[in-house]
């Protein structure tokens, strides 16, 4: 497990110090730069204090939309960087997504596999599902231990994994035998607790509004794919 931050007393100081703007109590200009100076000095502290760099699981779940395009931004945030990136999608694949096409262009450093089907109501086949999960996995693992893949990209796993199509214990393991500084990000709704508890960055989106659900509207492109 990872050593605390030496002095974690700092990021209550940087919370009482706030943001600025017109959240600061300071009205006058010499108070609200005095403000700004200590906030600027903590946070430079808190940087500091930071040294740790390791391979990071990510996890993005919940009810809301975002959580494969904000993983897919990490991609090409690596991508950018010249690092390359491996992406299996489970459960979903019977279409190719705007971001599968628009990332050809990064050639080789991407490695894209849509191995799933669809939804289970397309589907409608339980072990033709569970088939193609574990070829799914499988083909995770040869990046999991790829030393040259600096991102790996599981989307929809944790659906697999909450209709029961693969055991957590598999992919907890699996993801312990990445290189140190390989980071992995698991996808879908209703991540299993011990996949939260393993994880180091867990963002859970939340469904606000959706005009789906209220407006009848349709999946349109560039927006759900």
């Amino acid at each position: 497990m990872s050593t605390p931050p030496a002095n974690s007393n700092l990021d209550a100081t940087a919370a009482a110090l706030g943001m600025g703007g017109e959240l600061a109590t300071e009205k006058d200009d010499a108070a609200y730069r005095q403000r700004m100076e200590r906030r600027k000095q903590v946070q430079a502290q808190r940087v500091g204090e930071r040294t740790i760099e390791k391979g990071l699981v990510l996890v993005n779940t919940g009810q809301g939309k975002g959580k494969t395009t904000a993983a897919l931004g990490l991609a090409l945030r690596t991508l950018g960087h010249g690092g390359r990136v491996a992406v299996v999608q489970f459960i979903k694949g019977a279409w190719q997504p705007g971001e599968a096409k628009a990332l050809q262009s990064f050639g080789d450093q991407l490695q894209w596999h849509a191995l799933g089907e669809g939804f289970t109501w397309e589907t409608q086949d339980r072990e033709r599902d569970r088939q193609l999960v574990a070829e799914a996995w499988q083909q995770s693992l040869v990046y999991l231990r790829d030393p040259a893949v600096q991102l790996v990209l599981l989307d929809e796993i944790n659906v697999a994994l909450k209709l029961g199509y693969l055991p957590v214990e598999d992919v907890l393991t699996g993801v312990d035998e990445r290189p140190e500084l390989t980071h992995v990000v698991l996808t879908g709704r209703g991540a299993p607790q011990a996949l939260i508890e393993r994880a180091d960055l867990v963002t859970e989106m939340s469904l606000v509004k959706h005009p789906f659900r209220e407006q009848g509207v349709k999946a349109q492109l560039g927006i759900e794919f």
